[in-house]
């Protein structure tokens, strides 16, 4: 015997009501001009069938109703992990549903979860990772898409950007090691090249040549814990060591740390100095307190959802700050 029940329709409520189908529809839209009596018999109706608005269905002819559509890669990651938590519960606080596609960050995946948005009508999209050609960004756009580009850089126009001043924030870097007396400098990285780590490498080293200064970058594989281990290793087993290391993520600064205190045997910060980017959470723990700098995620959330709301805007170029977080991995200035 099947225990699977199918959903009640408006038309059976209608039937056990006694009512018209559009009765039923004015009761569950808010401001709708329906009669008392009506309302009463019709949520009664609907209380004994367990009934429930598919707005799903609603959706395709109301714009509120209609899912966002969040795109992202490696989720699991701690700092993609957090915006996706702070992106998707901004936007449910504005009473909109949200639709996730999970991509593996390549051209041809992102392409596909575009796609699959405009299939399901999704109300706009929200690019957490990945870079979508601009030819089919601007087919979402031009069928009635809103599209939002977190740290994907600004290399045409169309959609909203938001990004963070990388620029600013890797002079600021450069500095804070520069006055605690470090001169020589080592870069760890990954082989993303996503637009956000281009964007810190070309910007700190930009920093270093300009003091004059040399810089050693170490490219070893995927954004990844066992990433910033590899690093380590290769960098820190050369004759000339570098004093000062920035690492892109807070997440290769982790397996850097580790390794460079447990199989070099470094002080940290006396030896060497090491910061990090993203304020994850790890960032904080007593086993590391790295310095590093703050991805906003809930600034940028709040961009979103700002964006989502207003429906005037259509093209932006959004730019937040990133602010230092002064641990115990860089010397007391």
């Amino acid at each position: 015997m099947s225990s699977s029940r199918k959903f009640a329709s408006a038309e059976e409520v209608a039937r056990l009501a006694g009512v018209s189908r559009s009765a039923v529809s004015r009761t569950f839209t808010d401001g709708a001009s329906v009669s008392e009596e009506t309302r009463r018999k019709v949520l009664a109706a609907a209380a004994e069938l367990n009934y429930h608005v598919n707005h799903l269905a609603r959706g395709l002819s109301q714009e509120s109703s209609r899912p966002v559509c969040l795109v992202g890669d490696h989720l699991s990651s701690p700092f993609l992990s957090s915006l996706l938590e702070a992106v998707s519960r901004h936007i449910q606080a504005l009473g909109r549903a949200v639709m996730l596609i999970n991509t593996s960050g390549e051209p041809e995946a992102v392409e596909g979860a575009l796609h699959q948005a405009l299939k399901y009508r999704a109300s706009a999209i929200v690019v957490l990772s990945g870079a979508p050609a601009e030819s089919l960004v601007q087919t979402c756009i031009q069928s009635g898409l809103r599209v939002v580009l977190v740290n994907r850089g600004h290399e045409f126009s169309g959609p909203v950007h938001i990004t963070l001043d990388h620029e600013s924030a890797m002079q600021e870097a450069f500095e804070l090691f520069y006055r605690v007396g470090c001169r020589s400098f080592g870069l760890v990285t990954s082989t993303a090249c996503t637009p956000s780590l281009l964007a810190r490498e070309q910007a700190f080293t930009r920093a270093v040549n300009e003091a004059g200064l040399s810089i050693t970058t170490v490219r070893e594989g995927p954004t990844q814990y066992a990433t910033g281990q590899a690093a380590a290793r290769a960098l820190l087993a050369r004759s000339q060591r570098p004093d000062a290391v920035l690492c892109t993520t807070d997440l290769l600064a982790c397996g850097f740390l580790d390794t460079a205190r447990q199989s070099f045997k470094l002080d940290i910060p006396q030896d060497l100095c090491v910061m990090g980017f993203d304020n994850i959470e790890q960032a904080s723990w007593q086993s590391y307190e790295l310095t590093t700098f703050h991805h906003p995620v809930e600034e940028i959330a709040a961009c979103i959802v700002k964006q989502l709301a207003d429906e005037d805007v259509i093209s932006q170029m959004i730019q937040l700050p990133a602010q230092p977080v002064w641990r115990s991995t860089i010397r007391p200035g």
